[in-house]
């Protein structure tokens, strides 16, 4: 995954790679404050993010590669797509990352294909921003109150009736006419076509 570019705005914590690479783990707890959280918040569109924890260790591996595991744990709240009502929801999830020496960039194949934990090592870990971006993939991305749903929209012209979903289906107009034909011609239609001929034979 490229490196987005910082956003002022929001908290940074980071450690240089060179402290990990062929050395022991790297342990870290990432745990913003209340103004920290407030710009995350503000930054992934959430009503509130009440607390937020990436904890885990940068662990060497080979001879340049780098290992990262770690557990997010948010406590969120964001508005409902249908009502904006506010919905609290707990966010938990399992990070694991490989940072490699010998990085190559994947073709458009391999990319849809492959891993998409695989990056190049940086020359700053920023376990800030990596966890915002786990917890914005995290995030429900359509949230919906329990019973809310989509009511239909009618509109129409002053004096004429709305259309309704059923009217505008396709083929709505050609079933009609088929059931109609299946049912064969209506009694007020043979009536006439007796007294038609009836007049005739006058």
């Amino acid at each position: 995954m490229p490196a987005a570019e910082p956003d002022p705005d929001l908290p940074s914590q980071t450690y240089r790679s060179a402290a990990v690479v062929g050395r022991k783990p790297l342990h870290f707890t990432f745990s913003p404050d209340a103004t920290a959280r407030s710009a995350i918040a503000a930054h992934l569109g959430l009503l509130g993010l009440h607390s937020f924890v990436l904890k885990g260790a940068f662990t060497p591996q080979g001879r340049g590669d780098v290992v990262l595991r770690a557990e997010l744990s948010a406590a969120i709240t964001q508005a409902c797509t249908i009502t904006l009502a506010p919905l609290p929801a707990k966010i938990s999830s399992t990070i694991v990352r490989d940072y490699l020496r010998e990085f190559a960039e994947p073709t458009a194949l391999e990319a849809e294909l492959g891993p998409e934990d695989q990056e190049p090592i940086p020359e700053e870990f920023d376990v800030a921003a990596i966890a915002i971006e786990e917890l914005a993939l995290a995030l429900p991305l359509y949230p919906r109150a329990a019973g809310a749903s989509f009511a239909p929209t009618l509109a129409a012209p002053a004096g004429s009736a709305p259309l309704t979903d059923d009217a505008l289906r396709p083929f709505a107009g050609l079933a009609s006419l088929a059931q109609a034909m299946k049912a064969g011609p209506s009694d007020n239609a043979a009536d006439e076509d007796t007294q038609n001929k009836e007049e005739q034979s006058k």
